[in-house]
């Protein structure tokens, strides 16, 4: 594996009337996928796009991938699978993974698009739409191995099982499952749920296993069956936070300083004035707030970063704005085409994360709309 960059590539400040910069490295996205790729061997590696590829923009984010040898695409709503349709060839094939809702068969159908059947009633729905249009249609049976989320009981495979004629029309190209504990290596609930899948399997027409998303795929070959299906690993995030990330970054987030102003020992800095300086300080304020995606509880220790400096949050972070303490910056170097990373090279994703009491799945997936969005090769 190449070394990773210590940077993104840059595309200097290109929104003069934007309070924050996102870039968006789509070369480092396909990088991603073709490390995943390569350590999946035989399997097929799918792509997760949905929540607009984790809110990084799947117009321009699926293409990518489909270039970088892609073929099998997943989403979750319908909507969102009719909406990719038009940015991938004819020849990808994307599955929505909660099914059809009723009276929504015929968009699928329509729009070439795979349904994961979840439950007894998904199914008794695509076996109706299928005797409906006269073909045995394609479908994706997901099983329950532990999760208690989506997917068939054992109780439901046992009654498939038992009468076959329950899945007339469906052709089955895919059993799957998802892993509950995937980020934990040493949780003996992966072995479980893989055991589960064999035995769920067994009991249904024979078709391709999954079962392995991003943190999955870590897990290694036993694991991966006969597709996978990254989503956050190919954006960047950690599959496993006990250890070093080996993807590239493929975001950083730039924000700029709105206004500097000195305030004296006691003065209190945003609502609530929860944080006060106990002497001088020099303070900037930026122009992204949690109304940006920007979360709201991030302030507790988090920071942005401007070269070496580490500048800490101030107080609340509000809708539209967030306060850092910038004193030890010379004051030659700040003014109002100042920007300072709130993602970067110093600080990913999973910090910010780790800073607001979350993951970074929340942090991608919220980035707002407002941001200036430049999208880097």
């Amino acid at each position: 594996m190449p070394d990773l960059p210590s940077t993104l590539p840059t595309s200097g400040w290109a929104a003069p009337g934007a309070g924050a910069l996102l870039e968006i490295s789509l070369g480092a996205i396909a990088a991603n996928y073709d490390m995943l790729n390569a350590r999946t061997g035989s399997a097929i590696c799918a792509a997760v796009v949905k929540a607009d590829a984790y809110g990084l923009g799947a117009r321009e984010v699926a293409p990518v991938l489909e270039r970088a040898g892609a073929k099998v695409f997943f989403v979750a709503h319908l909507e969102e699978g009719v909406r990719l349709r038009a940015h991938v060839s004819p020849g990808a094939r994307i599955l929505v993974l909660h099914g059809p809702m009723p009276g929504t068969p015929r968009d699928f159908t329509g729009h070439d698009l795979c349904p994961v059947l979840n439950s007894m009633e998904q199914i008794a729905d695509w076996r109706a739409h299928a005797r409906r249009v006269g073909n045995a249609l394609p479908a994706a049976i997901q099983v329950d191995t532990g999760m208690s989320r989506f997917g068939l009981s054992t109780a439901d495979v046992e009654t498939l099982a038992a009468d076959p004629a329950l899945l007339a029309g469906i052709g089955t190209r895919l059993v799957m499952s998802h892993l509950a504990c995937a980020d934990t290596p040493a949780s003996p609930a992966n072995a479980m749920q893989r055991a589960r899948l064999l035995a769920m399997a067994a009991r249904l027409p024979r078709a391709p296993l999954a079962l392995a998303a991003s943190s999955g795929i870590f897990l290694g070959p036993d694991y991966h069956f006969d597709l996978v299906r990254p989503g956050a690993a190919l954006y960047g995030l950690t599959p496993d936070a006990t250890r070093p990330n080996p993807l590239h970054p493929t975001v950083r987030l730039r924000a700029r300083i709105v206004q500097v102003r000195t305030i004296g020992a006691g003065d209190g800095v945003g609502y609530g004035l929860t944080w006060r300086a106990s002497g001088p300080r020099r303070i900037a304020t930026l122009g992204i707030g949690y109304a940006d995606g920007f979360l709201r509880h991030g302030a507790d220790g988090g920071c942005a970063w401007l070269d070496d400096y580490r500048l800490p949050i101030l107080g609340r972070i509000s809708m539209d704005s967030t306060t850092i303490d910038v004193t030890d910056v010379p004051e030659s170097v700040l003014d109002a085409t100042t920007h300072v990373d709130m993602i970067g090279p110093r600080h990913s994703v999973d910090d910010v994360a780790r800073c607001a009491g979350t993951i970074g799945y929340e942090v991608l997936t919220a980035l707002g709309s407002r941001f200036h969005r430049a999208y880097l090769p």
